[in-house]
């Protein structure tokens, strides 16, 4: 396959889709919100719900008032973590050359210049469980759902995960499985990588990343000794 090679200051990954796999989860802790919120339909939500913060899907499709978002939103994704087990589901998981980018990548992910944060929609406390369960290392540059007012497809927490990374954004590559996501890293001003681990190639192409790949596995970093990251993309 051909390569695509090029330096950027630092590499902003989302979570759900891009690093881990939380599919089993997910599904499960929509099928118990249906025992509170009989009318959802889960197969609707779960083909356009991913990579949006818990707090506006639970607005949108269960209508969740406002002076209960937080604690449904916490329920939800805490039934993410216990249902990922339950009947015999695979759990929480990496996907596909995440474990090879980590072993390159955890050594640099400490304050003073970390070259690359976690950027996601999940609230903190799922999180730092789901990463946990992987057993994916936390980054210092760590952006949750409730460190910005406008979630993804808004730049918000892509700016932040710049910000905290110390670069600017414009030097920064963005990996995502969502559609939202993609969204979210151009209106940032980074460059994008879409993977194809969670949505079609149709509903990826609809956004526009300028790379899309199948999954981490086609992506590959080297720390650089001046700083920041080369990135290897193996196009089709």
């Amino acid at each position: 396959m051909p390569t695509t090679s090029f330096h950027v200051d630092a590499a902003l990954f989302d979570m759900d889709g891009t690093l881990v796999d939380s599919t089993a989860g997910v599904v499960g802790a929509w099928e118990l919100f249906k025992q509170k919120y009989p009318n959802i339909n889960v197969e609707n939500i779960l083909s356009s719900s991913h990579g949006v913060r818990t707090v506006d899907n639970l607005k949108k499709y269960c209508g969740v008032e406002d002076d209960a978002l937080a604690a449904e939103a916490h329920r939800f994704e805490m039934a993410i973590v216990t249902e990922s087990t339950a009947n015999g589901r695979a759990g929480i998981i990496r996907l596909p050359g995440v474990t090879e980018t980590m072993q390159e990548l955890s050594p640099s992910r400490l304050y003073p210049s970390p070259t690359w944060a976690i950027c996601t929609s999940a609230t903190r406390a799922y999180a730092l469980s789901a990463l946990a369960n992987a057993r994916i290392d936390v980054p210092d540059a760590f952006v949750a759902a409730e460190d910005v007012k406008m979630g993804k497809p808004a730049p918000d927490p892509y700016l932040l995960g710049a910000e905290k990374c110390g670069v600017k954004p414009k030097n920064c590559v963005v990996l995502e499985d969502a559609p939202a996501g993609i969204q979210s890293g151009k209106s940032a001003g980074c460059r994008t990588i879409g993977l194809l681990t969670t949505h079609t190639r149709a509903q990826m192409e609809a956004v526009k990343p300028d790379f899309l790949v199948l999954n981490m596995a086609s992506v590959s970093f080297k720390i650089s000794d001046n700083g920041g990251l080369d990135v290897t993309v193996e196009t089709e």
